[in-house]
């Protein structure tokens, strides 16, 4: 019987990088999006490898993306924190924005 790939392992792998690129930006919120949604598909693909291994040949590929999946959420989490450790530190949200804006008004950024 010739075998075949797992559906999900490629989207899975993609997902995972892209986590990394989401938790530089938008809080580490994009990250552990797209980290949860990875490490929702290697879950439901190794529970069809594990009913039948023998009808599977990238399960090393999948064992990566779990990694990437993980340490993607992990990276989104201390992303998460730090930004809630900092708006803690500043005295709130208003003050955390009010010292944000005249971050972006040194380098001449206005914001609204």
């Amino acid at each position: 019987m010739e075998q075949q790939k797992l559906p999900n392992a490629t989207i899975s792998l993609v997902l995972g990088i892209i986590s990394f690129i989401c938790c530089c930006f938008s809080a580490g919120i994009g990250g552990l999006l797209f980290s949860g949604i990875a490490f929702f598909l290697v879950r439901k693909d190794e529970k069809m490898y594990r009913e039948n291994p023998e009808l599977y040949s990238n399960y090393g590929q999948l064992k990566t993306a779990k990694v990437i999946a993980i340490i993607g959420l992990v990276l989104a989490l201390v992303a998460i924190i730090m930004v809630v450790v900092q708006v803690v530190a500043v005295g709130g949200w208003e003050a955390y924005m009010e010292q944000q804006k005249e971050i972006y008004e040194q380098f001449g950024i206005e914001i609204d």
